[in-house]
């Protein structure tokens, strides 16, 4: 057992201070942006493209994702006090909110330069898990959204939420969602696919991978929903594992389409 005593201020100046919480969306972002001007000319992309993209994706998940949290797990809280919306430094983004927020954002670049929104989705998944893996590192910094109690030897206890050891459900969506899922987008990635087919794998995956984790993930906006164990997460990963699925059929079926299907290909 450990006990979480991580200071989430990274540096103080006066009356600045610089949080980790901040400091891993900057990180998440840089890699983001390194891989994809390293890829960007195996995607029919220039590196001022994948410039300018990058800068849609930022406000996409910017906007998205704080939207997310305060629609979809704690719209109470927030409407108490709108100011709050604005101070993302405490911490408070969502995911799912973020994921339309990136589709919207490549969406409205794939339309001004002219790109296959499929294609741009292709492109844009594999660069997300890094920024997943940092957004994860910087919620256990900041000691929030700690799983449930429990009493394996790695447990944490996370003072905000009472003395109980309890899973660093962080850590293991930092893993899964980040690391993994990383790789195997990554690795399915680097040979040309039918369009959707990684967008549809990167769906399915996040969708399996998060679901499992919040069975071990304390449920603290909402509680559960359903059934004594269904979440607010898992109910929204629903319609991203359906659209998983129908990417990568639909893929599969083009491919086939062209009589060019040579073995695992989708």
């Amino acid at each position: 057992m450990y006990l979480h005593d991580i200071d989430p201020i990274f540096l103080r100046i006066g009356p600045l201070q610089v949080r980790w919480y901040g400091l891993m969306y900057v990180f998440g972002i840089a890699v983001g942006w390194f891989l994809g001007r390293k890829r960007a000319k195996q995607n029919g992309l220039t590196t001022r493209e994948v410039d300018d993209l990058i800068t849609y994706l930022v406000a996409g998940i910017l906007i998205g994702a704080r939207l997310g949290q305060v629609f979809f797990y704690e719209p109470q809280y927030y409407f108490a006090d709108p100011t709050r919306i604005f101070k993302i430094w405490e911490g408070g983004m969502s995911f799912h909110g973020g994921v339309v927020g990136v589709m919207l954002a490549f969406w409205f670049f794939a339309r001004r330069h002219k790109k296959s929104f499929l294609q741009m989705g292709d492109f844009v998944t594999p660069l997300i898990p890094p920024g997943l893996f940092f957004g994860r590192m910087g919620n256990f910094i900041n000691g929030e959204l700690w799983g449930n109690a429990t009493d394996v030897p790695w447990a944490f206890v996370f003072p905000m939420a009472g003395f109980a050891p309890r899973h660093p459900s962080q850590l293991y969506e930092a893993f899964l969602e980040g690391i993994v899922l990383f790789l195997i987008l990554w690795i399915f990635s680097a040979k040309p696919r039918p369009a959707g087919a990684v967008s549809g794998l990167f769906l399915l995956c996040y969708g399996v991978f998060r679901s499992f984790v919040e069975f071990f993930r304390e449920p603290a906006d909402l509680g559960y929903l359903a059934f004594g164990w269904v979440t607010m997460g898992q109910i929204l990963c629903i319609p991203m594992i359906i659209a998983g699925i129908w990417l990568l059929c639909r893929a599969c079926r083009a491919k086939r389409g062209q009589g060019r299907i040579v073995g695992n290909d989708c």
